[in-house]
């Protein structure tokens, strides 16, 4: 086992006392309260078994320990997504060019343009979530001509957040949309005078018509899915994370979308534990579905790597509301009827459930069905159940979900749709989306994730920012200061509430003996950086149940190995994933590179703008006064 070499520790335990992993000459945040800070601590078989200093720990170091000399460096409980499409993402992560954390239009479209030229015949490329308009310098969406411009024969696909898609003629033939091709229940094919498709799909208001489209393109076969979902799950550790709950979703099948982790799990190659939900994919078919998994299947009977953790989060397609907020609220029909058994049938056999629901009218009517129930003794029935994202819930809301027993999962999708929130539902609605001081306030467990992959990006240093900040990747600060959150607080959202809303706070989410050995050694000090620097943050190193997943810098080596990306054309082979900015850095020679990129950019605005007839070819002649003779 590769260890980094430490004057002064000499082996001294015996075999059967020696420690697995030691971390020492740290700053530890444990996020106990009994014991919040540390120097130091070991792990054996997976748990921690000593938190102290350097000397408690020496006695503990045998011929197979791995010692860790963090260097001084903060060490946080490893992180835990309560949002996340981790499961759907992983199958289709080798596949995707990220534009997760892009500075500008012009960087984006260059990444494109040489992917489409390595991409062989009958691949796509393929840009899913992770980015918003308002990160990019330019603060605009690519037009179908540049994706024309950029891959005139390889289909793109670009999906923006929850409200569009651009398709460039390529991608446009793959799919087969013409003049003749009828708008979809929700969506809209936006059209060019001649009634052909232009590239644009717009959700008016349902996301369906995007999904629907991207599940067009080509997929991965078994061995490929393994790897892409390996390589994801290191993405994950990258950023410290060392757990999730995965949220199912459309377009996300049992078992056949589970296979590949269930598999990667018998193998005991999965780097993040994983605690799913089960979603019915078929309408009208649901509480048949359901029916089946509860006679079958108990949640919690799976084991540390990998759990079922209940039904959601959408019990019926009938009762989902849609989340695209440059889009009026939608109007749901009459879906109480069937929602109602499905919620009774989970509540009868032990299961619990988490809830897709973003505005506080699908709320109320959900809490309706509830309390109904409540009246026959099955709420607060010890069954855990939370609503997701709920950026408009009320206070009446929120007091009503502590009576019943509930809990909430926030998401950071306002860093991506802040800005377009607020145009349409104005500053002061925005100032409380979701308000999550007021559910904190209640004594409401309340867990918080990213819903990456096709909104937010995975970056939970992203979310923990939002969290503490209020502000959108655009800069618009949306929350006052009333509705954010201290670092500590966010970071136990983080990680306590993750593992409580899995029933898991007795053995996750905290640096404590007996407790998992998941920790995540930080870049920079999450609790002393300024504010604007937190989304930078990453790991060098993190470690799940003694297992060293994740390794950069001094660490270089240490973590397990997992197979190299394939195919070898993809985007993730050539590019990463989240492409890290190194944060802000106060140097003059930084400063006059970032001037140089934005001088570019004004050339190609201006570009841009001449070929639309928005202005002159010939630029105006400048006058400055300071020159006149």
């Amino acid at each position: 086992m590769p260890t980094m070499p430490v004057g002064g520790l000499e082996t001294r335990a015996a075999d059967d006392d020696a420690a697995d992993v030691i971390v020492r000459n740290a700053k530890i945040y444990t996020g106990d309260s009994g014991r919040p800070h540390a120097g130091a601590l070991a792990i054996r078989d997976g748990l921690v078994t000593v938190v102290g200093d350097d000397a408690e720990v020496a006695p503990l170091v045998g011929r197979a320990t791995t010692v860790v000399d963090a260097l001084g460096r903060r060490v946080i409980p490893g992180l835990n997504d309560a949002h996340l499409h981790v499961i759907r993402g992983g199958l289709n992560y080798v596949l995707e060019l990220r534009w997760d954390g892009v500075p500008t239009l012009r960087q984006a479209l260059a990444m494109l343009r040489e992917q489409a030229a390595r991409t062989p015949k009958g691949q796509w490329v393929r840009v899913v979530g992770g980015w918003s308009a308002e990160q990019f310098a330019e603060r605009r969406l690519p037009t179908p001509a540049e994706l024309n411009a950029a891959a005139p024969d390889t289909p793109v696909f670009v999906l923006h957040l929850y409200q569009s898609a651009i398709l460039n003629r390529a991608a446009l033939r793959a799919v087969g949309y013409t003049k003749d091709t009828p708008d979809p229940w929700g969506g809209q094919i936006v059209r060019a005078r001649n009634g052909e498709p232009n590239g644009m799909l717009i959700a008016a208001p349902s996301a369906l018509i995007l999904y629907s489209t991207l599940a067009r393109a080509p997929m991965l076969d078994g061995e490929h899915k393994k790897t892409s979902t390996q390589h994801f799950l290191r993405e994950l550790n990258r950023f410290g994370l060392t757990s999730a709950i995965d949220a199912a979703g459309g377009f996300q099948n049992f078992p056949d979308n589970y296979g590949t982790v269930t598999e990667l799990a018998r193998e005991g190659r999965l780097s993040l534990r994983i605690a799913y939900h089960l979603f019915p994919q078929t309408a009208g078919q649901e509480l048949d579905d359901l029916s089946r998994w509860v006679e079958m299947v108990r949640p919690e009977d799976g084991d540390e790597w990998l759990r079922l953790n209940g039904a959601g989060e959408n019990l019926t397609w009938a009762a989902a509301d849609f989340e695209n907020f440059a889009e009026p609220r939608p109007h749901l029909g009459d879906y109480e009827p069937a929602f109602e058994q499905a919620v009774r049938l989970l509540m009868e056999h032990g299961w619990g459930f988490r809830l897709h629901a973003t505005y506080d009218e699908t709320i109320r009517r959900d809490l309706a069905v509830f309390e109904k129930l409540a009246a026959e003794g099955l709420f607060p029935g010890g069954n855990r159940w939370l609503f997701d994202h709920a950026e408009t819930v009320s206070p009446d809301s929120l007091d009503r979900v502590a009576a019943l027993g509930g809990a909430m999962s926030v998401q950071n999708r306002m860093s991506f749709q802040g800005e377009v929130f607020t145009r349409r539902y104005g500053v002061g609605p925005a100032a409380d989306a979701p308000p999550v001081r007021a559910m904190l306030e209640r004594g409401l467990t309340v867990g918080a994730g990213t819903d990456a992959t096709r909104v937010s990006s995975y970056n939970p240093w992203v979310a923990l920012h939002w969290l503490v900040s209020g502000r959108t990747l655009g800069g618009l600060t949306m929350r006052p200061p009333r509705n954010r959150v201290d670092r500590e607080t966010a970071l136990a959202m983080y990680t306590r509430a993750g593992a409580a809303l899995t029933g898991e706070e007795h053995i996750k989410g905290v640096l404590r003996p007996g407790f998992f050995g998941d920790l995540a050694l930080l870049s920079d000090d999450y609790f002393a950086v300024p504010e604007r620097e937190i989304p930078h943050i990453e790991s060098l190193l993190t470690v799940v149940g003694g297992r060293i997943v994740h390794a950069v810098a001094e660490y270089e080596g240490m973590a397990d190995e997992i197979p190299a990306v394939s195919p070898e054309w993809s985007p993730v082979a050539h590019f990463g994933g989240y492409q890290a900015t190194g944060g802000p850095v106060g140097s003059g020679a930084r400063q006059a590179e970032l001037l140089g990129e934005a001088v570019a950019e004004s050339e190609d605005h201006w570009q841009w703008r001449v070929r639309r007839g928005l202005a002159a070819e010939t630029r105006p002649e400048s006058y400055n006064p300071c020159f006149v003779l």
